[in-house]
C-alpha cells in the first residue's frame, strides 16, 4: 500500500510567514487524501510533547521536522529533536544529523535560477560566486555531498526550476523528493512524497526515505496524482 506525504509544510505555529493554522492542515490533507505530512516549520521543531498531543487527536500521519536556514540553503530535517546551536553551517547539520540517525534533504536549491536578481538569487549561491551555466556544473556545489537527497518537487517553486533541480539529482544518482512549502491552505499538497510501502509511525518514516523506496508527485490537488519526471 502505497503512502501520500506532503515533507514540506508551515504553520502558523511555529512559522510566522505562514497563514495556515495546524486544524486547517488536517482537515484540507484529509480533503485531499494525503495519508501523512511533514511539519516543517523554519528553525525550530513542535515542542514534542505539544505536538505529540496535537497528533494523538488526528487520524492522520504527522511528522515533526524542521527546516534549517544554513550557509548552503534551506535544508529539511527529518529525525532531529531539537535545534542545536552551529546547525547554521552544513558540516555541523551534517554531523548532528548523522549521529542521531536522521535524514536531510536541499530544499528548493534552485529557485530563482533563472532570475537571480535581489532576493531571487538560488540560496544554494547565497554567499556570491558566479551561477552555474550548466547542469554539470550545477552539480557539483558542495551542498550535494551533504545532504541525503533533493527536493526536485517543490509547490512554491517554478516548474523550469524543479525540472532544473530534477536533472541535476538524475544526474548525482540521488533521490527526489516533493514537497507543497505550503504557507497556506491552498498550497497543500501540490508536490509529494509518494512512499511504494505504507508509512505508520515516524521511524517508519524516516526508515522508509533511507531505503529509497520513494518518489516525487505531482497533480494531487487536481485529484491527478502523477510522479513528478522533471
Amino acid at each position: 500500500m502505497a503512502t501520500v506525504i506532503d515533507l514540506h509544510v508551515h504553520t502558523t505555529h511555529g512559522s510566522s510567514d505562514s497563514s495556515l493554522s495546524p486544524e486547517d492542515m488536517v482537515f484540507e490533507a484529509r480533503r485531499l487524501g494525503l495519508q501523512g505530512i511533514c511539519i516543517t516549520e523554519h528553525n525550530a521543531p513542535w515542542d514534542r510533547h505539544l505536538f505529540a498531543k496535537f497528533a494523538y487527536k488526528h487520524d492522520l500521519l504527522l511528522i515533526r521536522a524542521v527546516e534549517v536556514d544554513t550557509d548552503m540553503g534551506h535544508i529539511l530535517v527529518f529525525g532531529l529533536d531539537s535545534y542545536v546551536s552551529g546547525i547554521n553551517q552544513i558540516d555541523e547539520l551534517r554531523r548532528v544529523v548523522s549521529k542521531v540517525g536522521g535524514f536531510m534533504v536541499s530544499a528548493h536549491p534552485f529557485r530563482g535560477i533563472y532570475n537571480p536578481s535581489g532576493n531571487s538569487r538560488p540560496m544554494i549561491y547565497r554567499n556570491g560566486g558566479p551561477l552555474p551555466n550548466s547542469i554539470q556544473e550545477a552539480s557539483e556545489h558542495p551542498v550535494f555531498t551533504h545532504v541525503d537527497a533533493i527536493e526536485v518537487a517543490n509547490g512554491g517553486t517554478v516548474d523550469l526550476e524543479n525540472g532544473f533541480a530534477w536533472e541535476v539529482a538524475a544526474r548525482l544518482g540521488a533521490r527526489g523528493t516533493g514537497g507543497s512549502d505550503a504557507h497556506s491552505v491552498h498550497g497543500l499538497g501540490r508536490c509529494t512524497t509518494v512512499f511504494q510501502d505504507e508509512i505508520t509511525s515516524e521511524q517508519e518514516f524516516v526508515d522508509a526515505l533511507k531505503t529509497g523506496r520513494f518518489y516525487s508527485g505531482f497533480g494531487l490537488r487536481a485529484g491527478q496524482l502523477q510522479p513528478f519526471n522533471g
